[in-house]
């Protein structure tokens, strides 16, 4: 008998395992490197390469020769992999220097180097266990955090010392600190210059922020583990920046706002990004390594929040800017001053710069996800199908990544500077499911929608109870043309539901105004557009959804938005499994919250009407709330709070706590459990 779908699902993690990715291209075209394991069920991440020319794949580190116990990581390797959502082992990471012919990268707190030409890799002695090793451009040394320290290891004497050590507990110097990983998706503290002789590092300084306790109630006899949380309206660590010389010179790099949102140092300048607490302001400054002076070149507000884009800042061989920023109702690509993309073209991120040429992606339709290239001149489209696309660009070589709801998994294809095509494998699993998955518009407002019925449903024969199945949060989307989106939604259909997934109001790829609707309320539109969507399926599908049989479904925002929707609208919403939610926005982080709903201590009111508490005792549902009560992002307390709250009201109500498990949940047997355990749970209650 073949594996379940929820026992592959868990042992795949999620069908991620054997995708290439992590991809880098040598300046000349002439290689590809990245990451991939060996197999769709096998964690072990591998480093490999591709020679451009000959066709020819080669498997350069593979972590089981080095005899390195990969789960025996430092604490700070493992809330690095939390914050990034890394699910695999092994080189999970790497960096190379600006020819790609040295790598450099962790491996079990070890630090390794690889010299690629001849693939020999040795490990290098280290005071400590290493975290987020950065090799310089020339490739002669390696800067590395140990102990909170940043290190600097000369490859050729030996040398290793370091040019910056913590002056307290409190304080490390090279990591992002948990808001920069968590919220602004910078995953990075100190950055070499081009000429490979100083660093722009990061020190922050925890002390301010509040301390928390993360328990293990299933193992009283381990103390609890203390983690500074900086809740919303509480302190945030403290940031500062240095220019680190490799000769032990330091100089202070000053600025006033809040957030450090990234930094790059390139041959035309060391630029850093900045952004006020309210997140109404971004500004990017050019800064003087030797003075640590800063000039503004550029100043962007709004009226709701400043986006955080990826990719940018970044520059033409000529020295223009190229930025992304909200403007005439779109997101927009500049370059200089200019805005080069139309405002119905909404802007995702810049994946690279190449001489004259940019590489970005962009969506038309929020469904899709396209690769364009603005050459100096004209914008010229990458992808030409139907789909979800990403890539690098570098020597004039492409590498483009495909998802579509017409082919299984993820596509790689190297694009040679004469047009040729060379494919890189994916190992990864296939899930043996036949999808069924519609891609339309629903509602009054036209929300993007995907209707997946079971494979073996006759249309019109009969009415399935319905499974709403959302995230439906800001800067998060579900409705994409891929078919990796909709696997689990297709395992569920195959149950005997029809099963809905639409992103609403707040949701990215329709422009600046649909995203900001959430503004100082992240309940009313999110829940009015489940309504909204569920609606207008119902009227495309009359005789296919059981409208006396809703449940919803959801994990992070998609659970608290599952649990709002049966205390607020019992009358549509008929049984709810709550996954890790959010309950009371108070309890989560200062970025993400403050950026749509404030300040807690000047709009208490606005937390109160995006708060669970004050609608326990409406609960008439049955509701499965799910928590791990490892989580150290969405804390169990949010969980356990409702709780009391529905105890304290009287109403009825499921708790499954997850003992040792995080928000990720990548235990295999809880992955794949989870899902049974679910389905039993939404049968029983809707009587189906």
């Amino acid at each position: 008998m073949s594996e379940s779908f929820p026992r592959l699902s868990a042992r795949t993690r999620r069908f991620t395992l054997g995708v290439p990715r992590g991809f880098t291209i040598s300046p000349d075209g002439g290689k590809v490197v990245f990451l991939r394991t060996k197999s769709g069920t096998d964690p072990v991440t591998c480093l490999w390469e591709l020679d451009t020319e000959t066709h020819v794949e080669r498997l350069v580190v593979d972590p089981r020769t080095l005899d390195a116990d990969d789960g025996d990581l430092p604490p700070e390797e493992r809330a690095r992999r939390e914050r990034s959502r890394e699910q695999a082992g092994g080189v999970v990471g790497y960096s190379t220097d600006s020819s790609v012919t040295r790598v450099a990268f962790a491996l079990a707190g070890g630090l390794y180097v690889t010299d690629l030409p001849d693939g020999g890799t040795r490990r290098l002695e280290t005071p400590g266990a290493v975290i987020d090793p950065r090799i310089s451009p020339d490739g002669h040394r390696v800067a590395y955090v140990s102990g909170g320290a940043l290190r600097v290891h000369d490859l050729a004497t030996g040398d290793d010392r370091a040019l910056a050590e913590p002056e307290s507990p409190t304080v490390t110097y090279g990591l992002a600190e948990f808001i920069a990983a968590e919220e602004m998706d910078r995953m990075r503290g100190h950055w070499w210059s081009p000429s490979s002789d100083a660093l722009l590092v990061e020190r922050a300084d925890e002390a301010p922020v509040h301390t928390w306790h993360i328990a293990d109630p299933a193992n009283p006899d381990r103390p609890a583990t203390a983690q500074r949380y900086p809740a919303a309206g509480t302190p945030n660590a403290v940031t500062q920046l240095f220019v680190l010389g490799v000769d032990g010179s330091r100089v202070a790099v000053p600025y006033e706002d809040e957030y450090l949102t990234t930094a790059a140092w390139s041959s035309h300048a060391l630029s850093i990004v900045t952004m006020s607490r309210d997140q109404k302001r971004l500004r990017l400054f050019a800064i003087d390594p030797a003075t640590g002076g800063s000039t503004l070149v550029r100043e962007d507000t709004d009226p709701a929040w400043v986006d955080v884009v990826t990719g940018v800042p970044a520059h033409l061989d000529d020295g223009s800017l190229v930025w992304v920023a909200a403007d005439g109702g779109g997101n927009r690509l500049f370059v200089g001053d200019r805005a080069v993309t139309p405002p119905t073209l909404q802007v995702r991120a810049v994946l690279d710069v190449d001489h004259d040429s940019v590489l970005f992606s962009a969506s038309g339709d929020p469904t899709e996800i396209q690769l364009w290239t603005w050459d100096g001149h004209s914008l010229l489209p990458v992808s030409t199908r139907s789909g979800v696309f990403s890539g690098r660009m570098s020597g004039g070589v492409g590498v483009l990544t495909e998802q579509s709801l017409d082919a299984e998994g993820v596509s790689t294809t190297v694009v040679r500077r004469d047009g040729m095509a060379i494919p890189i494998p994916s190992l990864a699993e296939r899930p043996g499911l036949d999808l069924r998955v519609s891609l339309g518009r629903s509602g009054r407002r036209e929300l993007a929608t995907a209707v997946v019925l079971p494979s073996w449903h006759e249309q019109g024969s009969r009415k399935l109870p319905v499974l709403m199945d959302p995230y439906g949060g800001p800067h998060a989307q579900r409705v994409l043309n891929r078919r990796g989106g909709y696997l689990e939604s297709q395992w569920f259909a195959e149950q005997g539901f029809a099963v809905i997934v639409a992103d609403g109001r707040g949701t990215p790829g329709r422009g600046p105004a649909f995203e900001r609707a959430v503004l100082n309320d992240l309940a009313t539109p999110p829940l009015e557009d489940q309504i909204d969507a569920l609606q207008g399926v119902a009227e495309q599908y009359p005789d296919d959804l059981d409208l006396t049989k809703v449940a919803i479904r959801g994990w992070s925002f998609g659970g608290f938005l599952a649990a709002l929707a049966v205390l607020r609208r019992p009358d549509v919403f008929h049984a709810a499994v709550a996954g890790a939610p959010v309950t009371d926005w108070r309890l989560y982080d200062t970025c993400y919250t403050e950026r749509y709903l404030g300040h807690p201590d000047e709009q208490a009111d606005v937390y109160d009407n995006s708060s669970l508490f004050g609608d326990a005792a409406k609960l008439e549902r049955p509701l499965l709330l799910i928590h791990g009560l490892a989580d150290d992002n969405v804390v169990a307390a949010h969980t356990l709070r409702l709780s009391s709250a529905l105890l304290a009201a009287g109403r009825q109500h499921s708790v499954l706590p997850l003992s040792g498990v995080t928000h990720m949940t990548p235990q295999e047997v809880v992955a794949e459990n989870l899902l049974l355990l679910q389905v039993e749970f939404l049968k029983r209650s809707l009587g189906v």
